[in-house]
């Protein structure tokens, strides 16, 4: 392609709106622009990208041996009733409306109702099972707040992919042959990920990984071991037990703490050690009206693992000042787990100190040298809190380490959680109905573009994966119209390159001087940048740089074809 043959525009200043960077470069090179909050066009340069990362994603898929097929956007809202979603599922992201004969659809955020009901109509026995289905489409989650580019779009592309099964055995071979896939789809695209444990949030379902892309830009924290086994989403790592502190008890005794509100007060005021202090936070209970849970001082209490320890109202909501005064009898600053009135869940780490320092239940007084058992009841034990940089891994996997990182892909094991209301069976070897199980799988194909971007750039611009680069190759030749030498050379060059099957952008804008076109290349982000001039037409070479590395050297003209068919051919 020529240049002058193709919409290439790009801008001088970063975009004012954009946040991080892949927004930036995105817009700033003419990759998308926006149309609304959250919606973009995929401009010619742009489509390129997305496309070949929608290849990608469809070979690997095809080699799984998942059926691809398309489902409409617009889903009717009968669908969602069926499955219980319809008022259930978050009202910021389903957009609803009525068309014409007052009947209510949605656009969709996720197929699982329509792949369902698609199921339930095609599929008659268990011996047409297991089945995969996939589709690349357009999706709509009307976020309440938009941002990021095109990581947090309300309208973008996605792949999805459900699969049917008649036994767990069968759907967890299924969910391991995804799991392979997806590593396949990112490593094809040489980007740095991690796959981790995660939770199944408002999709449902049991077990669930997700994929992220390591950047520093990331939203999601990610824990993993040092050994590079163990794995999980900072909400889902696990804090294990540690050993029992082993030291002799000392007499419990109160001590007056005046207007020593926190435990950052409390410990400066005290002069004492965080690690040996607890903090007792209140929250609502499920069947009782409050419920306490006691965390180590220094420690960060995870929203997510209290849920799930029971006891507890979801979401996990604190209780007022006023419910824990009228309740407790004290205000939020002076509570600790000594005869508290209410039940009581006990981090892990909080339950092994010894002579600790607490909230005595009254005003501006703390108890210290406090003891489980002798002192207070510790109640329930749970994990409770985030896990840190350090802890042990789970599975002896080393110490934490911790990561930030962009979800590009999450698979669940859904079980019955569709199937069983949309009645969605086959008959099984008895003639019997037989009621599927399910498998949801879903990669961010827009989102991968801005993923890689934000692993892959500098303060020059973007340094494009080579399987993704919307052109291999750009060729830049200087002063090409006061010079028949550079023109010739320049375009025997490009028919040789497209001869040889090499994507090539004929950078041909005459009206641009050197440097404003070398600046868009590397902007741009082609990995491989030929120059040609009439000082190394002297020597019988063009000048080669490398866009990752930089590196710039003298390549014979006879050689450059070849040259580059090696580079594209290498393993990456």
């Amino acid at each position: 392609m020529k240049a002058t043959q193709f919409t290439l525009t790009t801008l001088k200043e970063m975009p004012s709106d954009a946040e991080i960077i892949s927004h930036q470069l995105l817009i700033k090179g003419g990759f998308i622009r926006k149309l609304a909050s959250g919606i973009y066009s995929w401009m010619p340069l742009g489509l390129r990208v997305l496309r070949k990362v929608e290849n990608i994603v469809r070979e690997e898929m095809d080699r799984s041996g998942a059926q691809e097929l398309l489902m409409p956007v617009t889903q009717p809202g009968e669908l969602w009733e069926e499955s219980g979603r319809w008022q259930l599922y978050d009202e910021g992201l389903l957009l609803k409306f009525k068309d014409r004969h007052n009947r209510d659809f949605c656009l969709g955020p996720t197929h699982e109702e329509v792949i369902t009901d698609i199921a339930r109509a095609e599929l008659r026995s268990h011996k047409q099972l297991p089945v995969n289905y996939y589709q690349i489409q357009t999706k709509f989650r009307d976020e309440t707040r938009p941002r990021f580019g095109v990581l947090r779009a309300r309208e973008f592309i996605m792949k999805d992919a459900y699969s049917f099964h008649a036994s767990s055995a069968c759907l967890q071979d299924t969910f391991e042959v995804m799991h392979a896939t997806y590593e396949r789809i990112l490593n094809r695209m040489t980007l740095d990920f991690r796959a981790v444990d995660a939770d199944s949030g408002s999709i449902g379902g049991s077990a669930s990984t997700e994929f992220h892309v390591l950047a520093d830009s990331g939203e999601d924290l990610i824990a993993f071991g040092a050994k590079g086994q163990y794995a999980a989403n900072i909400e889902l790592a696990e804090a294990l037990m540690p050993a029992e502190q082993n030291e002799p008890l000392q007499p419990m005794r109160d001590v007056p703490t005046p207007d020593q509100k926190t435990i950052a007060d409390v410990v400066s005021f005290l002069d004492i050690d965080i690690t040996k202090t607890v903090k007792t936070l209140i929250v609502r209970g499920k069947d009782t009206p409050l419920v306490a849970l006691v965390l180590r001082g220094d420690h960060t209490l995870n929203p997510l693992k209290a849920a799930k320890a029971g006891l507890i109202e979801e979401p996990v909501t604190f209780a007022t000042e006023a419910d824990i005064v009228s309740e407790l009898g004290c205000k939020p600053g002076s509570i600790g787990p000594v005869e508290l009135k209410c039940p009581v869940i006990v981090d892990r780490a909080a339950s092994v100190i010894k002579n600790f320092t607490c909230g005595a239940n009254q005003d501006h007084l703390h108890f210290v040298n406090v003891n489980w058992v002798r002192d207070a009841a510790p109640g329930t034990v749970a994990d409770l809190r985030n896990i840190e940089i350090g802890d042990p891994a789970p599975n002896d996997d080393g110490s934490i380490e911790i990561r930030r990182g962009i979800e590009v892909g999450h698979i669940f094991q859904l079980g019955n959680k569709y199937s069983a209301p949309m009645k969605a069976t086959v008959l099984d070897t008895e003639g019997k109905a037989l009621t599927m199980l399910m498998g949801c799988y879903g990669i961010g194909v827009s989102r991968l573009v801005g993923a890689a971007i934000e692993q892959n750039h500098d303060d020059k611009g973007i340094i494009w994966p080579a399987s993704i680069a919307p052109y291999q190759v750009i060729l830049i030749p200087i002063n090409a119209h006061k010079s028949e030498a550079v023109q010739t050379t320049a375009d025997s060059l490009y028919t040789q390159l497209t001869a040889a099957g090499i994507e090539v952008l004929l950078d041909d804008r005459d009206q641009l001087r050197p440097g404003a076109k070398f600046a868009d290349a590397e902007l741009l982000g082609f990995p491989h940048r030929i120059v040609i001039g009439d000082r190394a037409l002297a020597e019988g070479a063009v000048e080669y740089t490398d866009r990752a590395t930089g590196t710039t050297e003298a390549w014979p003209i006879e050689a450059v074809v070849q040259r580059l068919l090696d580079f594209l051919k290498a393993p990456t």
